[in-house]
């Protein structure tokens, strides 16, 4: 067996003491395990525990002060919480929680380290190498004018007629950030594309595809963005990848084909599936969203998933899931990473049709746009249907006997741009809301293929501006007179919710949220 890797992040203050007394005793520390100094175990943010799993590492041990000696105050508590998040990531990934450690000393207790780190050294070893993968890394080639000027033809921004519609409809241009499709399109074109400004610019663009919608010349701004980050990518330039870029790392984890996955190990035992039907569900990524939030929003996106499998059944549809399900891959593509999205895109597909399935069901947004149309455009064959579930419950309800509870709610929704304006289907779930039964359903100012984004794409470009849009997304609904806000998309009620956070605006932007899927299963009913 190879040599397992054991990394020691080690906080500077307390247990580096300790730390350093065992070195100069000699003392018998694993020579497996690698030290880490690092300033304080509170530093030490999810994106970082995970990154050390996503490189290879076998075990990780977070060592810091104990409770009340942290010379920050708070960092053994942030810490605390970051370990128990990223463990549950480690287990939904089927890695095991147990790769990862947190203990805290104080200066004089070197034995009881030495102990920790013998004693954690034996637990890795019985667990045994990790099954993370890393792929070869080559060294990036240089932007040359020639990739731009390809890019700039397959996308026709030679078309741009400069009429600065785009930039007069971008919702980030219009919360006051210095941003500008046309004038990047022009700076691109122009052979600027090392600039400062346009490199930052490429990684403010929400892909919301709104330009796109009012593009007299039809320029497909948002598919040029995703490939102007895939060029950025491959030359060596990280993103603005929010969250410290977590949510990237997690899916690139995800192309190690070993990994034994335990992506619905949580489902509800009431929750009928068929592992022999013809018809599958994929999830997406709802789960981990769950446990990487639930310390700060309290998120249950994992409640959506359930919804939609309760709505199949009543519909008498026991699908079939997939044990090992792994993301999409929607965030890497639109964040640049073309590679591995196509790897991770093959494992999904290969899985999906060993299950034997005829028909796919999802009741997310990205994964119905990945699965059904960017799959394909990247090469990747498919061999079955891609349904969104609207579909399904809308073939289902037209048969007829099914009618809707009274729902004591003043309604309005918010449309994801991945369904409704970038597949162009802003009415399908209106269909489904206007057969609700509720006190009211009110639009926003801003709505359907016009609707304003949520502030965030593929987990990136977070900032003060994406707040100050969200804030607006969530006045336009409370200006509706509505008291709950129906979602479709599990990113956007994230994303809503975490600007409901904002301590200064309190209740002046709160409102209930509740996805569509979930509103359909608590009041759908046989007649």
């Amino acid at each position: 067996m190879d040599k397992l890797k054991i990394v020691l992040f080690m906080c500077n203050w307390g247990p580096h003491a300790a730390y350093q007394a065992l070195q100069d005793s000699g003392a018998d520390i694993p020579a497996e395990v690698r030290m880490i100094r690092i300033p304080c175990t509170g530093r030490m943010s999810k994106a970082l525990l995970f990154r050390a799993f996503e490189m290879g590492a076998d075990g990780v041990a977070l060592v810091g002060c104990e409770p009340g000696t942290c010379r920050y105050g708070s960092g053994t508590a942030v810490a605390e919480g970051n370990v128990e998040d990223t463990r549950g990531i480690l287990d939904l990934l089927g890695l095991g929680g147990d790769r990862l450690r947190l203990a805290m000393f104080l200066p004089e207790e070197s034995q009881p380290l030495l102990a920790f780190l013998q004693d954690f050294y034996k637990v890795i070893e019985t667990i045994g190498k990790s099954p993370v993968s890393i792929p070869p890394r080559e060294a990036p080639p240089a932007v040359t004018r020639e990739m731009v000027s390809q890019l700039l033809t397959t996308h026709d921004i030679y078309a741009c007629q400069d009429c600065g519609k785009c930039s007069s409809a971008c919702p980030v241009t219009l919360a006051g950030k210095p941003f500008s499709p046309r004038a990047m399109a022009n700076a691109i074109i122009g052979g600027s594309v090392a600039a400062p400004e346009v490199v930052n610019d490429v990684w403010s663009c929400l892909t919301c595809g709104l330009c796109y919608d009012r593009c007299p010349s039809a320029v497909d701004f948002p598919d040029f963005i995703r490939d102007m980050r895939h060029i950025q990518k491959v030359c060596g330039r990280t993103g603005h990848e929010a969250h410290g870029g977590f949510f990237q790392s997690l899916m690139r984890t995800m192309t190690s084909p070993d990994l034994k996955i335990r992506h619905w190990q949580w489902l509800p035992e009431d929750i009928q599936t068929d592992p022999q039907s013809k018809t599958l569900f994929f999830g997406g990524c709802a789960p981990y969203f769950d446990t990487y939030f639930k310390s700060h929003l309290g998120v249950q996106t994992s409640g959506i998933l359930v919804d939609s499998l309760r709505l199949l059944n009543f519909f008498d549809i026991y699908p079939a899931i997939l044990s090992g399900e792994r993301c999409c891959g929607h965030d890497l593509l639109w964040s640049g990473d073309q590679e591995n999205f196509r790897r991770l895109a093959q494992l999904n597909v290969e899985a999906i049709e060993a299950a034997g399935v005829e028909e796919v069901v999802t009741a997310c947004p990205e994964c119905y746009r990945t699965l059904s149309h960017d799959y394909p455009e990247q090469g990747i064959e498919l061999k079955f249907k891609v349904t969104h579930i609207y579909d399904l419950a809308e073939r289902e309800i037209d048969k007829g006997a099914i009618g809707f509870e009274k729902l004591d709610r003043n309604l309005t929704f918010q449309d994801p741009c991945r369904l409704s304006r970038l597949e162009g289907r802003p009415d399908l779930p209106r269909k489904l809301l206007h057969r609700l039964q509720p006190e009211s359903f009110t639009e926003m100012k801003d709505r359907g293929i016009s609707a304003l984004c949520c502030g965030n794409c593929a987990w990136t470009g977070c900032d003060s501006y994406t707040k100050t849009l969200q804030v607006k997304r969530l006045r336009q609904a409370r200006e509706t007179g509505s008291n709950m806000l129906v979602t479709a998309c599990p990113k956007c009620q994230i994303h809503l919710r975490c600007a409901m956070e904002d301590p200064f605006l309190g209740d002046e932007i709160k409102m209930e949220i509740m996805d569509l899927t979930t509103v359909l299963a608590k009041t759908i009913r046989w007649e």
